[in-house]
């Protein structure tokens, strides 16, 4: 296993349906590879149909990225897929300490 101290796990919340959008979202930012999950949402408000509470489909995208990249793809998510908008997104990123079995390109010393 290799050390990535500036690496990052990006994860990314989105409605249901998003989830391609959000991912070229982030590939103009420079990160090249994702994982999608279906999940559900919980929360404060519950929507009730006939009696049934329907929980809100989400789709998870997770990321392994450069600091630059992961950083530069939460301020393009914001700024085109947020809260405010239709896909309401939300992200957040974790420090990597090891990974294994990515092909990660080589970045240039400036980065």
């Amino acid at each position: 296993m290799e050390s990535f101290n500036e690496m990052k796990a990006l994860f990314i919340i989105v409605n249901a349906g998003f989830s391609e959008e959000v991912i070229e979202l982030t590939r103009t930012a420079g990160v090249t590879g994702a994982t999608i999950f279906n999940a559900r949402g919980e929360g404060a408000h519950h929507e009730m149909f006939m009696g049934i509470t329907v929980d809100t489909e989400k789709e998870l995208i997770l990321s392994i990225a450069d600091k630059k990249s992961a950083s530069h793809a939460m301020e393009t998510i914001q700024e085109k897929a947020g809260v405010k908008t239709p896909a309401h997104a939300i992200c957040f990123m974790l420090p990597v300490e090891k990974v294994t079995g990515l092909r990660l390109p080589v970045l240039p010393a400036d980065r």
